[in-house]
Formats: C-alpha cells, sequence, structure tokens
C-alpha cells in the first residue's frame, strides 16, 4: 500500500524577482529517523526480490574487484570494505529511490522500474556526484591499505584467527584500530555531508550536483544532531549486515536506501508546485516474491 505524504504549503516569497531560492529544509528528530527506518522496511518487504537483485552485487563486485586488482588476500581490507559501502550507498541506490518514490504515488514498483533513473533528466549530475563517492572510495581503501602495511608491513594474514589474532591482542592491533577509525570517521563525515539528501533531491527535483550538495551541507549544519544519529545508525547496520560474510548486506542495504529516500522527504519540504506526470497504465495482476524467479520473465506469462 502506498504510502501517503502531505506537502506543507511554501511560502511563495522564497521566488522573488524570479531567482531559484534553495530548498526549504526542515528540523526533524530522532522519531523521523525512527519512522524512515520504518517506511524502508515497508518497502523492502512490499520488493524484497527486486531490491536483493539490486544490492547484492554490491558486495560481491566490491570483494572480487579489490581481490583481482591488488593481488592478494582481501582479509585485512574487509572491514574498510563494509564501512566503505557507506560512501557510494547513497549513488548505489538510485534505483531504490525510485522504487520508493513509485509506491509513494500509488504505482506499482517492479524490477524494471529502477532502471527509469537512467533516463531522468539530472542522471548526468547524479552519476556526476556518484563518481566523486567512487574517487571518495577507492581514496579511504588505498588509505586503509597504507594503515595496515604501515602497522604490519606487507605480509598478508594468514587466516581469519591470524588476522584477529593481530588486530585484537597486540599494541599494534590496538593502535591500527584507533587509527583507522579515525580516517574512516573523516571520510563518512564527508560522505554524509555532501550527500545524505542530494541524490533523491536530484531525482525527486531535477537539482544539479552543486545544488543538491549544498541542500546535503544545509540539511547537515541544521540537523547536526539527527544526521549525527543516522551516521551511526548506517554503521551499525553495516558492520551487522558483514559479520556473516557480506551476506547480511543485501537486505541492510536496500533497507537503508528505501530509508535515506524517507529521511530526504522529511528534511526537504516538498514542491510547492510539482510538474504533472503522466501516469502509467496499470499492469493486469500483482507480482509477489513467491513468483521469484518467474517475475523477473514477464513474457513467459504472456504465452500462458
Amino acid at each position: 500500500m502506498a504510502t501517503q505524504y502531505s506537502d506543507n504549503i511554501v511560502n511563495p516569497e522564497r521566488q522573488a524577482f524570479g531567482i531559484a531560492t534553495p530548498f526549504v529544509i526542515r528540523k526533524i528528530g530522532l522519531s523521523d529517523l525512527s519512522d524512515a527506518l520504518r517506511l524502508g522496511w515497508e518497502d523492502f518487504k512490499a520488493v524484497p526480490s527486486h531490491a536483493v537483485i539490486l544490492c547484492v552485487i554490491y558486495p560481491v563486485l566490491g570483494i572480487v574487484l579489490f581481490r583481482m586488482v591488488l593481488g592478494y588476500s582481501v582479509l585485512p581490507l574487509l572491514f574498510p570494505l563494509a564501512a566503505g559501502f557507506a560512501l557510494i550507498g547513497p549513488f548505489a541506490a538510485l534505483g531504490l529511490y525510485e522504487l520508493s518514490r513509485r509506491r509513494e504515488r500509488g504505482e506499482q514498483a517492479a524490477a524494471w522500474d529502477a532502471l527509469h533513473v537512467l533516463r531522468a533528466p539530472s542522471f548526468g549530475a547524479m552519476a556526476g556526484l556518484g563518481m566523486l563517492l567512487l574517487a571518495l572510495f577507492v581514496t579511504w581503501i588505498a588509505a586503509a591499505d597504507a594503515i595496515y602495511i604501515a602497522t604490519f608491513g606487507n605480509a598478508p594474514a594468514a587466516s581469519i584467527p591470524d588476522f584477529a589474532e593481530r588486530v585484537l591482542k597486540t599494541p599494534a592491533g590496538w593502535s591500527l584500530i584507533i587509527v583507522g577509525c579515525g580516517v574512516g570517521f573523516l571520510f563518512a563525515v564527508v560522505a554524509l555531508c555532501v550527500s545524505v539528501v542530494s541524490f533523491p533531491l536530484m531525482l525527486d527535483r531535477h537539482a544539479s550536483a552543486i545544488d543538491a550538495m549544498r541542500t546535503s551541507l544545509r540539511a547537515v549544519m541544521k540537523n547536526p544532531f539527527a544526521m549525527a544519529a543516522w551516521g551511526l545508525i548506517v554503521a551499525v547496520l553495516l558492520v551487522i549486515g558483514s559479520l556473516p560474510l557480506f551476506v547480511g548486506l543485501a537486505v541492510v542495504l536496500p533497507v537503508l536506501g528505501h530509508a535515506t529516500w524517507h529521511l530526504y522527504r522529511k528534511v526537504v519540504e516538498p514542491d510547492p508546485n510539482p510538474p504533472q506526470e503522466q501516469p502509467r497504465p496499470p499492469k493486469a495482476g500483482h507480482r509477489y516474491a513467491a513468483d521469484f524467479p518467474a517475475s523477473l520473465f514477464p513474457w513467459s506469462r504472456e504465452s500462458k
């Protein structure tokens, strides 16, 4: 069932002299974060198979890519990889924002609808900001690798118990944890400030990348406590989802993606004059998670 929203009326004086004015930022609290997560979970339950298809490939591709590039065991980089998904997650979840947006408007959300972001007027701006986050992700992984090498040298860990022994039971290991978490925190703060509402804003209001980043910075400045809490929630959920060999990220990533859309709705005041879009013709019948993977091949139903 689609979630209903009530648009607040915006003062028309915001567009005086024909000059585009900034997007209006609301003050939010912890209850809004909880509600955003609840709505994100509802979206995930409504389209679970589609969300898994979109998101389960991110941790797999991340591990494979760095295994190929670095040429040795990625065990020391498993935690940095998990933390790094918070940096590129806002861009990777573009398809999830589209699914949440369609459910919000009362439309049916199918896997193919996520691809409609490729035709969004602001997709170029979203891709540009996505490349910035990707560069930030690569820089973070390189920094984490450099910190590990500076602490333990170039010798890779022989096994998971050996790696855990080094990190948790030696002074060098605790130094690695403190320095690594400190540096990672700085990367996370930068990513949060420039992207917490940027991608949903570009998708929904066709904002430029610069305007979206400015709005995101203003949102953080106006809601420092709530945004800090949101960053902590994201970090904790990513760690929990990464514990069983990243498998849990197949649930955590889509829930966070959907929740980010609802967080954007709570933070940025809606457009007082939204553009009119032609409604899509309804599709016959309903598709459920039990239909997976048959639901991926709709043409197979037509022959019946």
